[in-house]
């Protein structure tokens, strides 16, 4: 029997990544998985995911100095999936205020944000933010999810989450999932043109998490979804 077609993917290898577990996750979904930072491996891939753990500045600046600026500006121009997670998802943003004013890849209108410890009367809440939290469907007329890298996953599934600040798109309508925590609740999945960029951990939230991974590989084998 032939043997079956297992989608390239390369995994941005810049220093602050979670990368092995994202790799685990690809190759566990039927994805073939490469953790990489050459621009010749990573724009000959199928699809690109940026990954990150750590401070937004130190980020970008390792993407200055590995010269791969210009090649995620020119992955996000194209029509080939690009899938930021956590820190990857924030410097696809304009800018960040973590530890000062940082400018981002600006593949995806808005900024980075501090989550707010204060929950009103006198009470606080933890931050960084760490554990387990759901996944909500923005309003929409009809299946926000449908066609996505989230479709198949039930309105509030849990994943999750490690992160201090997040992603504060302008556009509302990019939104794909809200996440609540304290009083505030903010946008933790987005999905732009080719871009889906998600503030939880999907390699690490379990049979859930690899769906996202799952209808990438079925997306990039020609399926029906996403």
């Amino acid at each position: 029997m032939p043997e079956l077609h297992r989608p390239r993917v390369a995994i941005v290898d810049y220093g602050v990544g979670n990368l092995f577990s994202v790799r685990q996750a690809c190759e566990s979904s039927g994805l073939e998985a490469s953790i990489t930072h050459s621009r010749t491996a990573i724009l000959s891939a199928e699809a690109v995911i940026l990954p990150g753990v750590g401070a937004f500045g130190d980020a970008m600046e390792q993407l200055r100095r590995l010269n791969l600026i210009g090649v995620l500006e020119e992955i996000g121009a194209s029509d080939k999936p690009l899938l930021g997670v956590c820190l990857g998802m924030q410097v696809l943003m304009e800018n960040s205020e973590e530890f000062g004013a940082h400018r981002g890849l600006g593949l995806l209108k808005g900024s980075v944000v501090r989550l707010r410890g204060e929950a009103g009367e006198g009470r606080r809440i933890k931050v960084p933010h760490v554990g387990w939290n759901r996944l909500e469907k923005s309003p929409a007329a009809r299946d926000p999810w449908e066609g996505t890298l989230l479709q198949g996953l039930p309105d509030g599934v849990h994943m999750y989450f490690v992160h201090s600040y997040y992603a504060k798109p302008l556009d509302g309508s990019v939104v794909l999932a809200t996440t609540p925590y304290g009083p505030q609740r903010f946008a933790s999945v987005l999905q732009y043109r080719n871009i889906f960029a998600c503030q939880c951990h999907p390699e690490r939230s379990g049979p859930a998490g690899l769906t996202v991974y799952r209808n990438l590989a079925l997306r990039l084998c020609g399926g029906t979804h996403p």
